[in-house]
């Protein structure tokens, strides 16, 4: 054999070898075990990393003690689970040597103050009012027997623009809007509007026009300052008194645009009868407010996972009062989990699902999670995952880990959720990120 062969032979050899050490049990776990981790306060976690073999980790102490010890270095052994429970908020390092001198593995540990809520599930009536007037379409307004004409589209009003001022004056009434375009009209001055769109403020200028067949003044915009519909309440934080709800924004059913909130109410509602999905036609929960029904909390903000505000106390009837750990978006795993929400009245029930993806998210993105409903009692009432469904909380492993936000259009059964962390930092409970935390140390 030459030494081209003899080298070809080597290569083909450690190439085996490569793939066998690549494809090893332990050195998949190395290989998938973070560079950073980050733990709730008083919350025990596990790390597994299934090698045989004896080492040091060394930590602070006053933030992680590692299987109960209060030492800065511990001997473990990886073959076992390595425990950790954190103790002080703050962030430091947990370096692992193995045999206490060959460097094995660095991990940057953030500990953030512990967190408990309430996981919700009962259905929720919403009423918005928006922080001006939403422009939903145009029509025209006959002047003469053969003219038409839109002032507003003239003036370069578009559909979703919110006007949030007019003649200096700020507005979120349809009723006083129309007084003030009467006025207007009659005394043959242009209003000043100023226009919100797409984060900028514009200013613009329309001259009423007056409709020959209505006999009245017109803007030529169809106008809109509130909604209503209902959804699901995701969770309630006693101590901090605020809710989070539905798992996505509330948008405009004619413009699509999100509702910028100017005040709003939360009330209780009742189920009355399930329109069932199906293949192509996604169904949704009827259901009406209460007469008399009590105001459970405010709107204060509708972003794109869900609407958040003030709630002074849990509504009843609930599935459980206690409140439950929540997780970060790094711990939640494809597996089953159950989901919490109301098909009839008011109970609050239980039932069993799959989270068969979870995407890496190291910042807040929407559809974080693909769950499939497996609960055949759901399934025969609901046909899947129905509208009035979104914000249904979803627990797995005894924590909150996300919320129900979609149907798939093709198969109900199947649909979206958003990981919780998105949701709390939204309402103001988890305040920082992970990289925040990093910076500030």
């Amino acid at each position: 054999m030459n030494s081209t062969e003899r080298k070809r032979w080597f290569g083909l050899v450690l190439v085996f070898f490569v793939c066998l050490v690549g494809f090893s049990s332990p050195f998949q776990h190395y290989a998938a075990f973070p560079t950073k981790l980050r733990l709730f306060s008083g919350q025990q976690k596990k790390l597994h990393y299934e090698m045989p073999v004896h080492a040091v980790v060394t930590v602070d102490p006053e933030m992680v003690r590692v299987n109960g010890s209060r030492k800065a270095s511990t001997e473990v052994n990886l073959k076992n689970p390595l425990s950790l429970v954190p103790g002080r908020s703050g962030s430091t390092e947990m370096t692992l040597k193995l045999f206490g001198s060959i460097p094995f593995k660095t991990v940057r540990l953030t500990v953030v103050p512990d967190l408990k809520v309430i996981p919700g599930g009962q259905t929720i009536g919403v009423k918005v009012k928006s922080a001006g007037i939403m422009v939903v379409g145009h029509h025209q307004v006959r002047v003469t027997e053969g003219a038409q004409v839109s002032p507003g589209q003239l003036g370069g009003i578009r559909l979703g623009d919110l006007i949030v001022s007019v003649n200096g004056v700020r507005l979120n009434d349809v009723a006083k809007m129309a007084s003030i375009v009467e006025k207007a009209g009659e005394a043959g001055t242009t209003l000043k509007l100023q226009v919100r769109r797409g984060g900028q403020l514009l200013r613009k200028e329309i001259r009423p026009a007056y409709d020959s067949e209505d006999k009245a003044w017109r803007l030529g915009l169809y106008i809109r300052d509130s909604a209503a519909g209902v959804g699901t309440l995701t969770f309630y934080a006693p101590d901090q008194g605020v809710y989070g709800a539905l798992g996505h924004v509330i948008t405009d059913m004619d413009t699509q645009s999100p509702i910028e909130v100017g005040e709003g109410q939360v009330v209780q509602s009742s189920v009355t009868s399930i329109n069932k999905s199906s293949s192509g036609e996604p169904g949704e929960k009827r259901a009406q407010f209460i007469r008399e029904g009590k105001v459970l909390g405010n709107v204060e903000r509708n972003t794109a996972f869900g609407i958040f505000g003030r709630m002074k106390e849990l509504p009843q009837p609930a599935y459980a009062g206690e409140p439950v750990p929540v997780a970060f978006a790094e711990e939640v795993k494809e597996g089953p989990a159950e989901i919490l929400t109301v098909v009839g009245g008011q109970r609050v029930e239980r039932f069993d699902i799959e989270i068969t993806h979870v995407s890496k998210q190291t910042s807040p993105a929407t559809k974080g999670m693909v769950i499939k409903i497996t609960d055949k009692k759901l399934l025969a009432q609901t046909g899947g995952i129905v509208q009035g469904m979104s914000g249904s909380p979803i627990i797995q492993d005894g924590k909150l880990v996300g919320a129900v936000t979609h149907v798939f259009v093709n198969d109900p059964s199947s649909g979206y959720g958003c990981f919780i962390e998105w949701m709390l930092r939204d309402a103001g409970i988890l305040l920082q990120t992970e990289s925040q935390k990093l910076k500030a140390g």
